[in-house]
This record gives C-alpha cells, structure tokens and sequence, in this order.
C-alpha cells in the first residue's frame, strides 16, 4: 500500500480497504476520494489504513478506558449522569430504538465525551435548547490519573482526521474540497466507548451487545480492539461480519451524511453480536461519531430516488435529528 495505484484492497468487496497514505498529493486524494465514492454509495463502510493517526495514543486511549471500566462499580457510578449525557452508563440504551425496533437493552456499558464538553458554561448555554448531550459538561474520572488528557488528545487528533474525510467525501461529490467545513466548524462530536462485560448469564432473546441500528450523524470512526468478530454489516437480508485490521480504523456513514447526498450513498444497518456462549472475555470499541454543527440545517444536495429511504430521512435541523434519535435509545 502507499501509492496512487494501491489504494483500495478489496478484502471484502462490501466494506473494503482504503489506504490513506498518499493524502498528501493531489493525484493521491483523488485517487482515495474515488474509492471512498464508490464504498459510500454501496456499503456506506470502509476501513482505513495509513491514516496518520499514532498507535502509541491509540494504545494508550485503550489501556486507559480499558483501566476506568475495570474499577469497582461504585468508584464509576462516581461520574454516571442521566441517560444520553457525558459521563459513565452502566446500561446502555437500547440503540434499536433508534429505528422503531423493540429489542432488549443493549448489553454494555458506555463511557462518552463531546467536544463541546470542554467549553465553557456560557460557551455551551448557546448550543440550542434540544435535549443533547453537547449542551452538557463533560464529566471525568479521577482515576486513571491520564485519562482526561489522553481521552482529549484522541479526540482532538481523530476529529482532524474526520475534517480531513469530509474534504475528501466532498471531492467524491465533485464538490468544493471545502464544502462541508462551515457545518462542522463548532460540531458536537463526541466519543463514546463501549465496554462488553463478559457474558456469565445468557442474554434474553434476542438481546444483543449492541442492537440493529444506524448511526445518527455524519461519519463515525471506530476502533476495535483486535480482529475479533462481532460487527456485522447488513447487506441486503445478509448480515455480513467486519474484521478490523490491526491499527485501523472502520469508518461508517451517518444518516445525515445520506440525507445530505439525497440517498446518493447510504447509513447501512449494523449490530454488535454476542461472543459464542462459553466466551467469557469482556470487549472495548472505541467510536468517535462526527457529528455536524448543532444548528446546520441538513437539506439534500439532490432529489431522492424513488427506491432511496426517503421516509426515514427530511430536511432537518442536526439537534432536532439527533436529539430525537437519542430520546429514543433511553426511553
């Protein structure tokens, strides 16, 4: 991988590999923002290789959370708040909901931060008044001692390279490199690590670590651990497994970034599923969800189609979407 030329690996046609290193040229970035065209408008998903950011803090943001999860339930009940708010949950949600599906609840524990945690009281008083978690302080533990610092250095270092996927999503639109930046220039994003407990008990039927659902926003990066499986992908009535590359990233598209492209690409359905019974090891994915400015109004770029899911999706305020769709999980 590295040139122009060897820039996708289609180890799994549906959701393929894409290597980011040549980013930096121009015959490089056009290169990749075909690919990604092409896997947005089939899968909406991609993993990505070659994307700058350090192993050392990708480690490092694993050990750390991995460490908080690990304490005793009554040191992170410390920093637990109401549902959908930074901080630590020990349930969930039920991410089914999201879609109208009636399931179980999601069999995790969450710990979450939004960019806009870190501003100020006055800062944040101006973010709308939609029931969102980016109007919210951010929470954080005591121990361990790095683990603010670092969880704020991950999220200032992969938001850049979700910047720099947008410019490059806008060139596979033929749009100005630049086209998305003024509704992501105060976003809400956030990062949200699920922590899977290992499971002693059977889960309910069908109850599942995470439900069926899509993502809300406009892209989601995510980290896994290890090359285990468990993230599956809907392909027409197939669920199909994902397997991360080592020190890669999979990258997914949000409803918004559909709505946006007038059902042009795709938010696909995906799920979390159960470790086989008698696998009693406990899991941690690390997704930071891009989410455009709280006030951007989300109208699409072209006509849907008649087979595009023109139900689900209508022009929009970003905190209306979101806002709803979160309700949802929690209630």
């Amino acid at each position: 991988m590295g040139s122009d030329e060897s820039t996708v690996t289609v180890a799994d046609g549906f959701v393929p590999v894409i290597d980011l290193s040549s980013r930096d040229t121009a015959r490089g970035r056009a290169a990749i923002a075909k690919a990604i065209g092409n896997a947005c408008s089939s899968s909406g998903f991609f993993i990505i290789v070659g994307h700058g950011v350090p192993r050392e803090l990708i480690d490092r943001m694993f050990d750390r959370t991995n460490s908080f999860f690990k304490l005793p339930e009554e040191e992170k009940d410390l920093i637990a708040n109401r549902p959908g708010v930074s901080g630590y949950r020990r349930a969930g949600g039920t991410l089914a909901r999201s879609l109208d599906l009636q399931t179980p609840p999601d069999l995790c524990e969450t710990f979450a931060a939004h960019v806009t945690g870190e501003l100020s009281d006055q800062e944040r008083g101006q973010l709308g008044d939609e029931w969102a978690s980016w109007t919210h302080k951010n929470i954080w533990p005591e121990n361990p001692p790095d683990f603010r610092s670092t969880w704020q250095e991950y999220m200032r270092v992969v938001g850049d390279l979700c910047a720099d996927l947008m410019r490059l999503m806008a060139l596979a639109l033929e749009l100005d490199e630049d086209f998305f930046e003024d509704k992501h220039d105060h976003h809400g994003s956030s990062v949200a690590v699920n922590y899977y407990p290992p499971q002693i008990e059977p889960p309910l039927p069908g109850q599942l670590r995470r439900g069926p659902h899509t993502d809300f926003g406009s892209v989601t990066v995510l980290h896994m651990e290890d090359d285990r499986k468990g993230l599956q992908v809907l392909q027409g009535t197939e669920w199909r497994d994902v397997s991360a590359i080592p020190g890669s990233f999979v990258v997914n598209l949000g409803d918004l970034m559909a709505l946006w492209t007038g059902g042009r690409w795709v938010s696909t359905m995906h799920r979390v599923v159960n470790p086989e019974r008698g696998d009693t090891t406990s899991r941690l994915t690390m997704p930071y969800f891009y989410l455009p400015n709280y006030d951007a109004s989300i109208e699409p770029m072209q006509p849907f189609s008649e087979s595009s899911a023109v139900d689900r999706f209508d022009t929009v305020t970003v905190s209306e979407w979101v806002s709803r769709k979160v309700q949802k999980i929690f209630s």
